[in-house]
């Protein structure tokens, strides 16, 4: 690598998956172009489709034929494909939602009547956590092998949803299909009665030999959170929050999150230094934030979760943004689920690893890093033009990131001014009242 493609941000050290050269990758942008790039990988398809699940409802199609995803999957196996799903199974602990597919008996009766015969395997966390990687393997061991990692969930509610995913393709895709053989070959409730679907306890995959073929010009790490309380010392990670915490340490001029939680103390304080030596950044989160924020907010002994954001807030060159979307002939707030981060146009990572207590404590999680100015300035450009709703390839990252604090700082006024004549998408929020009842009152028209 080269200085310019982010030779000065480091990888991690504490996982097992090395930064590799010789990467293809590409990166798709909300719930529709996401969905149609990983169907048509599953049309042409030859050997296998492997992916993890972590939630799924039956509502969920896949453009653009609009198919439940179960009927594109059934078709792939009756072409003699490979298909394999890893599915969490929620804990007792779990709150319940009607978008887990954890293998009950209903849900099973209903595979029966579909007479679904691709391969199923549930996997449960610790406690209240969630098998939360959102990955896909398609022709694993194959010339053609190719990965996708991100957030996005396969529900019609996901499909609404602001997400980002990358397409990875060279040898980093093989450390994407170990991790699937991995959790497989180990998930918990493989020898349960069931535990499985058109397989047993005995339906074991193999591991690579080698990493696939070079076939580009990107540097990829593909990193986990893996939890003592669910893995053995041996097995567990941490190489995601250790990455974000060096990369930000490493930003010389932008940093541009995408996520949907505001970020512990873990990462904050590593941002907070990064304002303080002139970094510009931009923290992108849901305008409206779930519950469990509301009640974290109100709670004394919580206090120290919104330490970080409330410091920030005080630095000109930190912006706290939420995001519009036009629906039913009015702006509302959107829903920001995006787990990414870009560095100085050089560096990005993508994946499914919110900065929130539960990924960082708890869930398994996947990202995928990326060393590739190309790449990260491409997604740079892309993300800006949705949301500012202006093309920035002529600016450099720190004007790019100039323009966007400034847009969402003359919105936010707009808005408070009951002025809808905005530019963009974006909005400013303020980080010493974010997710108290004052924030619910917004009104976006």
């Amino acid at each position: 690598m080269t200085e310019v493609d982010g030779s000065y941000i480091p990888g991690t050290t504490s996982g097992p998956y090395p930064a590799r050269p010789g990467n293809r990758v590409r990166a798709f942008i909300d719930g529709p172009q996401i969905m149609q790039r990983i169907g048509e990988a599953i049309a042409n398809a030859r050997h296998s489709v492997w992916l993890t699940v972590a939630f799924y409802s039956d509502d969920f199609l896949v453009p653009d034929g609009q198919e439940p995803l179960f009927d594109v999957l059934d078709r792939a196996v009756a072409r003699g494909v490979d298909v394999r799903l890893l599915i969490w199974r929620p804990n007792p602990e779990t709150a319940p939602s009607p978008r887990m597919f954890g293998g009950s008996a209903e849900q099973r009766t209903l595979l029966a009547k579909r007479g679904s015969r691709f391969k199923i395997r549930w996997d449960r966390a610790a406690t209240v956590f969630c098998q939360h990687q959102k990955s896909w393997v398609i022709d694993a061991g194959q010339p053609s092998e190719t990965s996708f990692v991100g957030g996005l969930n396969l529900t019609s509610v996901a499909m609404r949803l602001h997400d980002v995913y990358v397409e990875v393709t060279g040898p980093s895709a093989t450390d994407v299909r170990h991790n699937f053989v991995e959790r497989w070959n180990e998930a918990s409730e493989r020898h349960a009665p069931d535990g499985n679907w058109m397989c047993d306890a005995s339906d074991e995959l193999p591991y690579a030999g080698r990493a696939g073929e070079a076939c580009g010009p990107s540097t990829v790490q593909i990193q986990r959170m893996l939890d003592p309380s669910r893995y053995i010392a041996a097995r567990v990670e941490r190489s995601i929050l250790e990455q974000y915490q060096r990369a930000i340490d490493a930003a010389r001029r932008i940093i541009y999150l995408q996520n949907q939680a505001i970020p512990m103390p873990e990462v904050a304080r590593h941002l907070l230094a990064a304002v303080e030596r002139g970094v510009d950044v931009v923290l992108l989160v849901p305008a409206i934030a779930e519950q469990y924020v509301y009640a974290a907010r109100h709670d004394p002994g919580q206090a120290a979760r919104f330490w970080g954001i409330e410091k920030l807030g005080r630095h000109e060159n930190f912006t706290m943004a939420g995001l519009a979307e036009h629906r039913d002939g009015a702006r509302r707030a959107a829903y920001v689920h995006a787990k990414m981060m870009l560095i100085d146009d050089v560096w990005a990572t993508v994946g499914s690893c919110n900065l929130h207590p539960f990924s960082l404590a708890g869930h398994t999680e996947m990202n995928a890093s990326i060393w590739d100015a190309q790449v990260a300035r491409g997604l740079r450009c892309t993300l800006l033009a949705r949301h500012l709703g202006l093309d920035t390839a002529a600016m450099d990252d720190v004007a790019a990131l100039r323009l966007f604090r400034d847009i969402a700082r003359d919105n936010r006024l707009r808005m408070e001014r009951h002025d809808f004549d905005w530019r963009g998408l974006a909005f400013a929020l303020s980080p010493e009242s974010y997710a108290k009842k004052s924030d619910l009152e917004i009104q976006l028209t």
